[in-house]
């Protein structure tokens, strides 16, 4: 971890013990896209702030540009603390790293550009702003696990839901979350195409 990080860390008031690590919007455990050995974890630094809106505004682009298949998952590492006021003890989560950002993405000039040029990102954390990926022993800490999931179809690939709600339906890929373990696919809803999130479990290729 950075001393840069490291800091900041300390800078941020918490006022009790601290648990295990969650992230804002996903469970704490997740799986890195295996669909890239290129996929590493980096730090994103951003305005004071800009955190949620910076995680926001990346996924969006993510989906406009179809990089789905390069920039697998953004997230804010939060933790569970106790606060006390006034004698009133109560749960509550904080920023683990207030003015940063954890991107799994495969770096290459498109990708850089794009979640550096994304409003409110200052650069990526490493020396002379050069992105320098996490290790595995910088992950753990965040409750990040670098397992691995196999699926044998990707973004543009049409699938067949073979359980749940949706059984019986197929489209085609529109994104991959490796984090939630879920593809989203347009079905006809009341006349219109929707997207909908499928687990992995409950769908199958459709070989052409």
């Amino acid at each position: 971890m950075s001393e840069e990080m490291e800091k900041s860390f300390e800078s941020d008031e918490v006022l009790s013990d601290s648990t295990a690590p969650v992230e804002d919007g996903a469970a704490a455990e997740t799986q890195s896209a295996d669909t890239n050995e290129n996929a590493h974890w980096y730090v994103v630094h951003t305005y004071s702030g800009y955190e949620k809106k910076v995680k926001d505004n990346l996924e969006s682009a993510i989906v406009n540009r179809h990089l789905e298949n390069q920039i697998f998952e953004v997230r804010i590492p939060l933790q569970d603390v106790v606060e006390v006021k006034n004698g009133v003890r109560k749960n509550v989560q904080r920023k683990m790293f207030p003015g940063y950002v954890l991107v799994n993405m495969d770096m290459n000039d498109e990708t850089w550009y794009v979640v550096r040029n994304t409003r409110g990102v200052t650069g990526f954390v490493g020396p002379g702003s050069k992105p320098v990926p996490l290790t595995d022993a910088e992950i753990k800490p965040l409750g990040i696990k670098t397992d691995t999931v196999s699926v044998d179809f990707g973004v543009g690939d049409e699938i067949a839901v073979v359980a749940g709600v949706w059984k019986d339906t197929a489209g085609v890929v529109q994104r991959m979350d490796f984090g939630k373990q879920t593809a989203t696919i347009n079905v006809d809803l009341f006349g219109r195409e929707t997207p909908v999130e499928i687990s992995f479990a409950e769908v199958r290729k459709i070989d052409n």
